[in-house]
């Protein structure tokens, strides 16, 4: 019998698993689809500080952008021994070619600004969330070209954010369930996909594992880390954890020659964007590049359910922003596009930690478009509490009976 049973195998739940089994506890992985076969394996693998405003979730990013540091510097990826202490140092770093074996890419991030207008709440932004432990550099409008020689021309300046970074996130995913199951497993099942989870099994009102169509697993705890379905799995225990999909669509070009792209660029509407409680379509200009060659087109949000119906008016859009940015890309061919769901919670954070009307349940999800990056950060903090260590942050701005009628 395992000590934990994760349910879903996305970045999310590979993160829990690897601090899981750091800590020294037995872990199965069950997912009904492939490893990252949701909302990660639609994810531009952004490691981003740069859009969060100070509070708890910039608090878990800091946290999170650590660990990731810690993961690529380790040979094998492992980032360190103890599972329950406090993240290290930021650790050395990396390229592509190592990276911890995910593509770890420390090439931060510059946030631009139209005219002068934007370019003063820029800077306040960065200024404020500076003084909570956020490396930044205000850039001036001729200094753009310096970090971005194929900007645009007529752009007012920006800021640039040094610990902004990237990961291939289905790698990630694939690399941290691999290496949890190797390095730290006590012999229970690493991972069983194709496994879906139909209902818990409970002792009283306490969670001792999950029914699924393939068979009934007693775990001392089960991680609900199920993605934009996570809301599902909780309502199978008798929770409310109102989450829900924004979707969204990326663009992929060919592969380039030569870089275009240095940094992940994108503008100032974006964390406009990512603060929205809008259901309708809302697009900003976000620009990168991969290792690959090829370019990363994003980004758009709308709440329709789980349509993945391409709309090429959505796309065109995009495209038509990311050329305004970088004029270059009107060359360029896009020779795919791909959709994925944020799981969106509506006050814009996770929900992470034990349920106190269903205990033995943990929730690690609700991440919305910021899961990547955030995912080291959750996995630790589940670790934790799952070992009776005290969490490194507080959780109370997470916790999951949140949305209740009469609380906060």
């Amino acid at each position: 019998m395992p000590d934990i049973v994760v349910v879903g195998a996305g970045i999310i739940g590979a993160a829990c698993a690897h601090y899981a089994a750091r800590a020294g506890l037995d872990v199965a992985v069950v997912d009904r689809g492939p490893v990252a076969g949701g909302t990660t394996g639609a994810g531009e693998g952004n490691v981003l500080v740069s859009d969060k405003e100070p509070g708890p979730e910039l608090d878990l990013a800091l946290l999170s952008n650590r660990l990731w540091r810690e993961l690529a510097a380790s040979p094998d990826g492992d980032g360190g021994r103890d599972g329950t202490g406090a993240a290290g140092g930021s650790g050395g770093g990396t390229g592509p070619e190592g990276g911890g074996g995910f593509e770890f890419e420390e090439k931060g991030g510059l946030v631009v600004a139209e005219n002068a207008r934007v370019l003063r709440e820029l800077t306040a932004f960065a200024d404020l969330a500076g003084k909570h432990g956020v490396e930044h550099v205000a850039v001036t409008a001729d200094g753009l070209r310096d970090y971005e020689p194929h900007l645009a021309a007529d752009l007012a300046g920006g800021v640039f954010y040094p610990q902004d970074a990237q990961v291939q996130p289905m790698l990630a995913a694939a690399r941290l369930l691999r290496r949890g199951a190797e390095r730290f497993g006590g012999g229970a099942p690493a991972l069983r996909t194709g496994v879906t989870v139909t209902g818990f099994l409970r002792d009283g009102d306490r969670v001792t594992g999950v029914r699924t169509d393939r068979g009934d697993i007693l775990a001392g705890a089960v991680v609900n880390a199920a993605g934009t379905w996570g809301g599902e799995l909780a309502a199978l225990a008798g929770a409310r954890v109102p989450i829900l999909p924004r979707r969204g669509f990326v663009l992929v070009t060919e592969p380039l020659d030569r870089p275009l792209v240095r940094h992940k660029v994108y503008t100032a509407a974006y964390v406009t964007a990512v603060a929205s409680d809008s259901a309708g379509l809302e697009t900003s200009a976000v620009v990168e590049g991969t290792p690959a060659g090829t370019v990363l087109i994003g980004a758009s949000r709308e709440r329709t359910g789980f349509d993945r119906t391409l709309s090429v008016p959505v796309l065109g859009r995009l495209a038509a922003q990311a050329v305004a940015l970088f004029p270059a890309l009107a060359e360029r061919r896009a020779i795919r596009a791909y959709c994925g769901f944020r799981p969106y919670c509506p006050d814009h954070l996770p929900v992470i930690g034990e349920d106190p009307r269903a205990p033995g349940l943990y929730h690690a999800c609700g991440h919305e478009g910021a899961g990547i990056g955030l995912a080291p950060a959750t996995g630790h903090l589940i670790a934790q509490l799952l070992t009776g260590h005290r969490p490194d942050l507080d959780l109370t701005p997470f916790r999951p009976d949140r949305f209740e009628e009469g609380l906060p």
